[in-house]
């Protein structure tokens, strides 16, 4: 079989391998389509220990939407042909290797496979490329649902790519009124405004004028400010956390589910008198995964939109570089 094989900072092999096969409570599945993580980008751009854990030598990618072609004699209610989506948490039985499922490969063996827990089945009204969103989706779905939003809130979520786009759709899913997406990419912000959210490149703009005008006033620690309940990081830039301090209203809650290692300076005074929370978010669970099936299946947002590159298997390498130009791309998906 087609496999990838991580080596370390831009270095990846595309090669063969024995295809697996599957034993009495197993199934293997052939991968249709893989999308490019984030951490992936980062694993292949920067090395090692900077995104997953992802073991130099191994197979990697955690992506992507898969069609059964081998079913083990014990296994039930999967079949020859169903098109699932294999949960990264638990497709090799491990959380610790959610990273490393083998999106790159083209068959991936999942050990003692249940359905609707190591996979999932994917509606016919969900096409195979929207499919390979399943799983960022998640992570902005938990990342929403983390703010415990209430119908009619406000909220601005930072960072464009695929999971602020996702956290963005599941805040409105789960009842918020008005959105904002921020980023300083003009182009991931032009595919978040053909979406239907207002959008601001607060790389250039007054976020605190913007977020003000769009949403109106309330009463912050220092006068007053934009009248927003949820705040959410997707980006992971440095300044995002002390832009929440400083203008966050009286009682409002921040969800960080950027991945970025080191540490934040909180303000912890300004925090207790300002009535802030801060809140992780990290991965997903199954309620996260039906709710976005049932996202994916109403057709209100046009997702597939925000793959803006294909390639081919044979050239992953390349794709994940083009990935990583967040001035040119927003998701980039594989096709086997």
């Amino acid at each position: 079989m087609r496999a990838a094989i991580y080596n370390g900072q831009k270095s990846i092999d595309l090669t063969e391998l024995p295809a697996p096969a599957a034993g009495d409570s197993d199934i293997v599945v052939k991968n249709i389509y893989a999308s490019i993580c984030g951490t992936d980008v980062a694993v292949y751009m920067h090395g090692p220990e900077t995104g997953h854990r992802v073991t130099p030598g191994g197979e990697f990618g955690h992506e992507m939407v898969s069609e059964v072609v081998q079913v083990g004699k014990d296994v039930q209610d999967i079949k020859i042909g169903d098109r699932v989506y294999p949960y990264p948490r638990l497709a090799k039985g491990d959380p610790g290797r959610a990273g490393t499922v083998g999106g790159f490969s083209e068959y991936v063996l999942i050990p003692d496979a249940r359905l609707n827990c190591q996979v999932y089945p994917v509606s016919e009204k969900i096409s195979d490329r929207e499919a390979a969103l399943i799983e960022p989706f998640t992570v902005g779905c938990r990342a929403a649902r983390r703010a415990e939003p209430k119908a009619g809130e406000s909220a601005i979520v930072f960072g464009a790519g695929t999971i602020g786009i996702a956290a963005a759709i599941a805040l409105k899913y789960f009842g918020c009124g008005r959105v904002m997406i921020c980023d300083t990419s003009d182009f991931r912000l032009e595919n978040a405004a053909a979406l239907g959210f207002e959008v601001c490149n607060n790389g250039n703009e007054d976020l605190k004028e913007a977020a003000s005008s769009f949403f109106g006033e309330a009463p912050g620690l220092a006068g007053l400010t934009a009248d927003v309940d949820i705040y959410i990081d997707a980006a992971g830039a440095e300044s995002i956390l002390e832009t929440y301090q400083s203008m966050g209203k009286i009682v409002s809650r921040m969800v960080v589910v950027a991945v970025l290692a080191g540490k934040r300076p909180v303000d912890i005074l300004n925090m207790t008198f300002a009535q802030h929370a801060l809140i992780g978010s990290g991965g997903y669970f199954p309620e996260d995964v039906k709710d976005v099936m049932t996202i994916m299946e109403s057709g209100v947002w046009d997702i597939e939109s925000i793959i803006t590159h294909e390639f081919p298997w044979e050239e992953l390498p390349q794709a994940i570089e083009t990935a990583a130009d967040t001035e040119n791309a927003l998701n980039v998906v594989i096709r086997y």
